[in-house]
């Protein structure tokens, strides 16, 4: 077997590497001077099962294009088996037409990664409707969760926490960390009377005066959700907030604004950050 880090894999490529015993090479990606890609392998792919390790974080787009153009490469080099390691993998929310005209991205991305992977693994893809990757690749494929990870570190870290879900959606991460560590947790709900005058409460008979209180989710984008969410906790008095998401994208500056109100960040390392504090690494590794 050989570990090849793409672009975006470099963080996690070599230390999978290392635990799996396996060869490991950077891909060799640069431009030529009218923008189009160039990759090239440095260690031969020829009769090896090749692992490609890309988190589809930045330019997506072009992510995209490099780890197909590897895959296409390393099959045509003779590799035996390719599978693709994504910690983060794109266009899973766009799972229906919104709008007319819209392209289902979901329904585009499986089968183009189907053509030239025999085996995909995915951390805690950002899915709505569907539940299983099944019905987005036809190839073997593995939906892998850091939840056991995050809570590992909440019980190491924190003591009698209560872990908050910052809508309906993002609950069921809250409640399935909450369950492995026999802590409490609940959802906010908002109760508006005019402009000015909003009563939040959570859905559970809880108090959160002087108890550190940890919100979870699956992913931090532009934030807004997160800091609506901490605005509100404050008003229950809680000792500490700590924001602990899988996938930190962190848009628009999101972490400082985060940070400015007054909330500890924490992140796995699906998406490499100055938060990601938590080691998808070893999850992958088990699973290859």
């Amino acid at each position: 077997m050989i570990v090849v880090s793409c672009s975006h894999g470099i963080h996690l490529g070599s230390r999978i590497a290392r635990r799996l015993k396996a060869g490991h090479t950077a891909l060799k990606a640069s431009k030529f001077p009218d923008g189009e890609l160039d990759i090239r392998f440095t260690g031969s792919p020829r009769g090896k099962d090749v692992v490609l390790v890309q988190s589809f974080c930045g330019d997506i787009n072009e992510l995209i294009v490099e780890t197909i153009f590897a895959a296409a490469t390393a099959r045509e080099l003779g590799a035996k088996k390719i599978t693709l390691a994504a910690p983060y993998f794109p266009y899973f929310r766009q799972d229906k037409r919104f709008r007319k005209g819209e392209c289902v991205s979901l329904h585009v991305i499986g089968p183009l990664f189907d053509r030239y992977f025999d085996r995909i693994i995915v951390i805690d893809p950002h899915l709505h409707r569907e539940t299983t990757l099944k019905h987005v690749f036809r190839k073997p494929s593995l939906r892998l969760t850091s939840n056991p990870l995050i809570a590992d570190y909440i019980k190491k870290h924190f003591k009698n926490p209560v872990l908050i879900g910052p809508d309906w959606e993002s609950y069921k991460w809250a409640r399935k960390v909450a369950e492995m560590i026999n802590a409490e947790s609940s959802i906010l709900e908002k109760t508006r009377y005019s402009s000015h005058h909003v009563k939040v409460r959570l859905k559970d008979k809880i108090n959160l005066k002087n108890r550190t209180v940890v919100i979870v989710d699956d992913i931090i984008s532009t934030g807004h959700t997160i800091l609506e969410t901490i605005k509100n906790i404050r008003k229950l008095k809680p000792k500490r907030i700590v924001c602990i998401c899988v996938h930190g994208i962190f848009a628009e500056n999101s972490l400082a604004k985060i940070r400015n109100a007054g909330a500890l960040v924490v992140a796995t390392n699906t998406i490499p950050s100055s938060v990601a504090k938590i080691d998808v690494g070893r999850l992958l590794t088990e699973n290859l």
